[in-house]
């Protein structure tokens, strides 16, 4: 445990030392987005001998054109660069790319030459928090995702030696999964002549992944050798439609996509983008006739009855709501943002009951996501519903450590330490949270 709480005493040290003059960037949590974006990973990180269940790909909720890595296990991509796509291959690409850096020591390397708040422990648990940092504009975390800090960008950038080692890698994987490796040669093209713009114009991909006519030619040089025959991968171009479909329609103003969206189309990808467009209008009703006509197609799918669920739950329609989510946790009863998801209906009841089985369900999203913020908040309610206010207040500072408001922080962490009887697990949760506020204080 102590070990732990030095670990994100640096970490916070670090967040913030960086995140001050950045702009804020917040992390789209999704778990179907995340399952989606898992299984176009998986055949490529076998082919790169990665083991595919610690790997993520996480979202930043961002228009420019990003990808990067900054630690052995998660893949960073700007929401603007994963709807900028036309394919599943060319979304592998990128992954495929970004895992080259991780497997070839890239980030390894350049982790072991920092010092101080910059250790390999702690920038790996950044990314633990960084994670969590969704839905809030200010979080220190999120900023720290980001790539507008000068010293965030120095951190991401590559050299030229990098790009070509991480280049000819990332289509040897493509190649050895069965995806055309042209697909890379394809994505350099969207940033093609972005060198000759200065650089406040320039997409942060270009910043950090040095791109010119050399490299160009040598992608394609890669591409042409390792290509054979690419396989159809009915599999990458479902979830991936999935993915795409499912953030464009979140982020994207509701008319365009009823437009785009064609009405005859009756693929799973074009009915749920239907069904989140009428949600956001509003217009409830149209939304559960297009969800509804998912959920038959595909009634085992948790992420669909997720998506029931939430449109019912942000219509105010509590009960409903709560039956959607148990559907969906009973189909992935170990996915965390399903459990939150749950809790928060359950709690919206607001009843003796509900309350209980909220609580529950919270704590196993916690356990098994500890880093997100919705979580936490709503984690605060029920233990303060409850009487347990010890409790509601660690889960309050654990909310606002994770969003690099430490001040806050610090209040309610000792606040929870005089009302929890020492040494039990949430007092140390407490202790864990004033360390990290002090260590970041000192170091400011």
């Amino acid at each position: 445990m102590a070990a732990r709480s030095g670990i994100i005493a640096v970490l916070l040290s670090f967040i913030i030392a960086v995140a001050s003059p950045a702009r804020a960037q917040g992390l789209i949590r999704d778990a179907e987005i995340e399952y989606a974006l898992r299984q176009l990973a998986a055949p490529l990180a076998a082919a790169a001998g990665m083991n595919a269940s610690r790997l993520q790909v996480l979202v930043i909720n961002d228009s420019s054109l990003n990808a990067f890595v900054i630690d052995g296990r998660t893949v960073f991509i700007h929401s603007g660069l994963l709807l900028k796509f036309e394919n599943a291959a060319q979304a592998q690409a990128v992954l495929s790319h970004e895992m080259a850096h991780i497997a070839n020591g890239h980030i390894t390397r350049r982790l072991a030459n920092l010092r101080g708040a910059r250790s390999a422990a702690a920038m790996g648990l950044l990314m633990s928090v960084a994670i969590a940092a969704s839905g809030n504009a200010q979080a220190a975390a999120g900023v720290a995702a980001g790539t507008s800090s000068s010293a965030q960008r120095l951190f991401l950038a590559h050299t030229r030696a990098e790009e070509s080692s991480a280049d000819q890698a990332g289509v040897r994987y493509m190649a050895r999964a069965g995806i055309d490796p042209h697909a890379m040669v394809d994505v350099l093209n969207i940033f093609k002549g972005q060198e000759a713009l200065s650089a406040s114009r320039q997409d942060p991909y270009v910043l950090t992944h040095p791109l010119n006519r050399d490299r160009l030619r040598a992608m394609t040089g890669f591409a042409a050798a390792y290509g054979g025959k690419a396989k159809d991968n009915p599999t990458a171009d479902y979830w991936f439609a999935r993915a795409q479909g499912k953030l464009g329609a979140f982020l994207q103003n509701p008319s365009y996509t009823l437009r785009r969206v064609k009405a005859s189309d009756n693929s799973d990808a074009a009915i749920m983008r239907r069904a989140i467009a009428h949600h956001r209008k509003p217009d409830a009703k149209a939304a559960l006739q297009e969800i509804d006509k998912l959920v038959a197609k595909r009634p085992k799918d948790p992420y669909v009855r997720e998506l029931r669920g939430q449109i019912l739950l942000e219509s105010r329609n509590f009960a409903a709501a709560v039956n959607a989510y148990g559907r969906a946790v009973n189909l992935a009863p170990n996915e965390p943002l399903i459990l939150a998801g749950y809790g928060r209906a359950l709690l919206a009841l607001n009843t003796s009951d509900g309350n209980k089985k909220a609580l529950a369900a919270l704590e196993r999203a916690r356990s098994r996501d500890p880093y997100d913020p919705r979580m936490l908040r709503d984690l605060a309610v029920v233990y303060a519903r409850g009487g347990n206010n010890g409790m509601a207040s660690v889960a309050t500072a654990e909310r606002y450590a994770v969003q690099g408001r430490l001040s806050d922080a610090a209040v309610h962490a000792k606040r929870a330490t005089g009302l929890l009887k020492q040494g039990t697990p949430g007092w140390l949760r407490a202790q864990d949270v004033l360390a990290a506020a002090q260590t970041a204080k000192k170091n400011r």
